[in-house]
């Protein structure tokens, strides 16, 4: 089987898009010892199209009850509203996804405008470990979000951003900035920067497999055998 090789992001991301899904490259991960590296079930896309392949910009949040600096406290972030949450959003570079978590989930953490800001940007996608708003928005755009599904209650008095590209962890899953980021119907899962080029290429070679093992059975050949001939599954 042809060997491909990308020569950039770019190249990665396309090839990713146009033959991978995330459970392949699970699978592979899997194979390799990153054996928890799924965020949680819940954190679903908008609609079930949607793929997202970017680096993580890690985004770290947290709930506060007051807005005002003076009721809140602790320190520069704290005395802005929404914390730096602008700052965070305005530093995004192409093909990155927004990645956020470190709040409850009494508000929502993307909207429409932060989409129209990070289309503007050029990002690929957000994921947040919570809820957005804005619904019809964020689907007339196109944007790419995941998230636990749809919640309007504001974050403005509720919770700010703390820090970003700083490493991050939802429910054991440890993400730095850079890792990438892969989201469709199926989940969300991160890759580790220092493992993609290995994943990856073992990913489309199993998908490449796949479809042969697909093939091979629509023919009439049985699951049995077909492991045995191809040991794919």
């Amino acid at each position: 089987m042809t060997r491909v090789k990308w020569s950039d992001d770019e190249g990665l991301f396309s090839l990713a898009r146009a033959e991978l899904f995330t459970a392949v490259v699970g699978d592979i991960m899997d194979k390799l010892g990153f054996l928890h590296q799924f965020l949680p079930p819940r954190i679903r896309p908008l609609r079930a199209d949607m793929v997202a392949i970017g680096r993580a910009m890690t985004v770290l949040e947290a709930d506060v009850y007051a807005e005002s600096a003076s009721s809140a406290g602790g320190g520069a972030a704290m005395a802005q509203s929404f914390g730096l949450m602008f700052e965070a959003l305005d530093d995004l570079k192409p093909n990155e996804v927004y990645v956020c978590t470190g709040a409850s989930p009494r508000y929502a953490l993307w909207g429409e405008l932060m989409s129209t800001r990070a289309i503007k940007l050029g990002a690929a996608g957000a994921v947040v470990d919570g809820y957005l708003r804005d619904t019809h928005g964020i689907l007339a755009q196109n944007f790419p979000a995941f998230s636990y599904g749809a919640y309007a209650q504001d974050q403005g008095p509720r919770g700010k951003v703390i820090d970003f590209r700083a490493p991050i962890e939802m429910e054991g899953v440890r993400i730095n900035s850079g890792d990438i980021v892969f989201g469709d119907v199926d989940g969300v899962l991160v890759v580790p920067r220092e493992a993609e080029e290995e994943i990856f290429m073992g990913a489309l070679e199993k998908a490449r497999g796949e479809k042969l093992v697909q093939k091979a059975i629509e023919e009439g050949m049985s699951a049995s055998e077909a492991f045995k001939t191809f040991g794919i599954m």
